[in-house]
């Protein structure tokens, strides 16, 4: 009896196909699957937040998975660094790239282009792998339709990851929590994507931005509420009661009573005898230390998501921005580097396999993150260089300005042609001006003119050229060996350079790679000649 072919993952676990158009770990309305979080910043202290951070690490994550959400809902500062680089990969319209160049390989990716351009991928899928980010570990479950001719996803469902138990032994393994067993259940090949991303070394659970931001977010969480105290109170003037020395402590309290109700209800009644003074606060500048730090938190902060502070905190130039603009791409390709193999290692081989069976070689999902160009700084460099003889492959220059090549049909952009010169209507066009020939007298006078090379006198035209032109056109015909010397070390630096920051602090090293010699001793000969001839004359043989 012939068997029905089994698909086996990437582990060598079988596929069951019946289950993949199931909800695995759907929640449930109690138990362990509850979507409700409980509220855990309320009243945290520092000892609390150590407790929760060291549960964590030996693998008991449920209240700080409660924590990090929390965070991203109550620091607007923290929401926006970590929303911004989240945006950094889901803005990015991603490519895929066949296995092959055969035909087959070509269908199947042009299927994998269709899933990926569909309108859950970026926003319900690659957003929710990205909330690992703050939380260390993201799963996102895949739930499947085959009421067409092939297997599709029908939506991501994002599990809340209080929803798992982490593996003991390994630290890495998720599986479903479940009543009754402590180990929970082991989860379905090919229906689940777990991101892990790789910020730090070690345990996926301790590498989660909150973890990192959980003691700036406590700090500032107790310097807003001391601000706030201080705001209430800030530019009041401070009162003080007086009473005499006989003053029972009845009528102390009804000072007391007395002062504290002046700055709710400005009003009060006291003894004769009694005294309420009020002494303005002159130069205080406590408001300054609160705003300090909490800004210098927010900049520590901005540090460890984005791995820098100029583009998100006040203060800072474009141009400064622009420099510092480096540091945030190299985040953002790590993380686009990083989801796209958790999605083609997830996602892209089980509708492969399931679609077209297994294979040697699969398509590549890509997230490409390029760097800005500085178009500006490009074209000047072009622009001065290319007429040096640098030579520029225009299909390079095309990609780093970001051009494609044009079709045959397109229309093209080209120079436009200098204007015609204007003649007026009934104007008669100019004469040409005929050369006027050198008087007889000044041929004669260049019979008696010697040669600057031999001394002989030699009979020439009345018309030809002037030795000084002669000398000006030798000169200039093998105009680039003589500056090859000092080209080269700069075409050598353009070419092995990949950007402009790196021509730049080329520069500094490279005039002592340029040899000037041949140029100055060719110069010294030219100078030498064109002395002779304005002292033998006006540079005629």
């Amino acid at each position: 009896m012939a068997r029905t072919p089994q698909i086996i993952d990437q582990w060598g676990n079988p596929v069951s196909t019946q289950q993949l158009q199931k909800e695995f770990a759907a929640p449930t309305l109690g138990g362990v699957h509850s979507v409700w979080t409980p509220t855990i910043v309320s009243g945290l202290t520092p000892i609390g937040l150590a407790e929760i951070l060291r549960a964590a690490a030996r693998g008991y994550p449920d209240q700080y998975f409660a924590l990090a959400t929390e965070m991203e809902e109550r620091d607007l500062h923290y929401a926006a660094v970590l929303g911004t680089r989240k945006r950094a990969i889901t803005g990015i319209k991603p490519i895929v790239v066949a296995a092959s160049k055969d035909a087959e390989d070509e269908k199947i990716a042009e299927a994998v282009r269709e899933l990926v351009e569909g309108p859950y991928f970026a926003d319900d899928y690659l957003a929710d792998l990205l909330d690992a980010l703050g939380k260390g570990y993201s799963v996102v479950e895949t739930i499947w339709d085959r009421s067409g001719k092939e297997w599709r996803p029908a939506r991501y469902e994002w599990r809340d990851q209080r929803h798992f138990v982490i593996d003991q032994r390994d630290g890495r393994t998720l599986r479903l929590k479940h009543m009754g067993d402590i180990n929970g259940l082991d989860l379905p090949p090919y229906q689940f994507s777990v991101h892990r991303p790789k910020i730090t070394s070690g345990l996926p659970i301790r590498a989660g931005l909150a973890r990192l931001a959980a003691w700036a977010f406590l700090f500032k969480s107790y310097t807003l509420k001391d601000w706030m105290a201080f705001i209430e109170v800030y530019g009041m003037p401070l009162r003080v009661g007086k009473f005499g020395r006989g003053a029972s402590l009845d009528d102390r309290r009804v000072l007391l009573q007395a002062v504290r109700d002046i700055s709710s209800d400005a009003a009060a009644i006291i003894p004769k005898e009694m005294e309420i003074e009020f002494i303005e606060v002159a130069g205080a500048s406590g408001n300054a230390v609160f705003s300090d730090k909490a800004e210098y938190l927010d900049r520590q902060i901005s540090k460890g998501v984005l791995g820098q502070t100029m583009t998100t905190d006040d203060g800072s130039s474009l141009s400064q921005a622009a420099i510092h603009e480096n540091v945030r791409h190299d985040i953002a390709r790590a993380d686009a580097r990083q989801t796209a193999i958790t999605a083609n290692r997830d996602l892209i081989r089980p509708f492969v396999d399931l679609n077209y069976g297994p294979r040697d070689k699969y398509p590549t999902l890509v997230i490409p993150i390029t760097e800005n160009e500085d178009i500006t700084t490009l074209v000047a460099a072009i622009e001065k260089l290319v007429p040096l003889g640098l030579k520029v492959s225009m299909q390079q220059t095309r990609e780093r300005i970001g051009f494609e090549e044009p079709n045959e049909d397109d229309e093209l952009l080209t120079a436009r042609a200098p204007n015609p010169p204007v003649i007026e209507t009934g104007a008669k066009p100019p004469r040409p001006v005929e050369p006027t020939p050198p008087p007889p007298q000044k041929a004669a006078a260049r019979l008696r003119t010697p040669c600057p090379h031999c001394g002989e006198f030699h009979a020439t035209a009345a018309d030809e050229r002037g030795e000084l032109d002669t000398l000006v056109d030798d000169a200039l015909a093998d105009w680039e060996e003589d500056l090859a010397p000092l080209l080269n070390p700069l075409r050598k630096l353009i070419e092995t350079s990949t950007s402009y920051a790196q021509i730049e602090a080329g520069l500094d090293d490279l005039i002592a790679k340029m040899d000037a010699g041949p140029l100055a001793d060719r110069l010294a000969k030219l100078m030498m000649k064109a002395r002779g001839l304005g002292d033998i004359g006006d540079g005629r043989l």
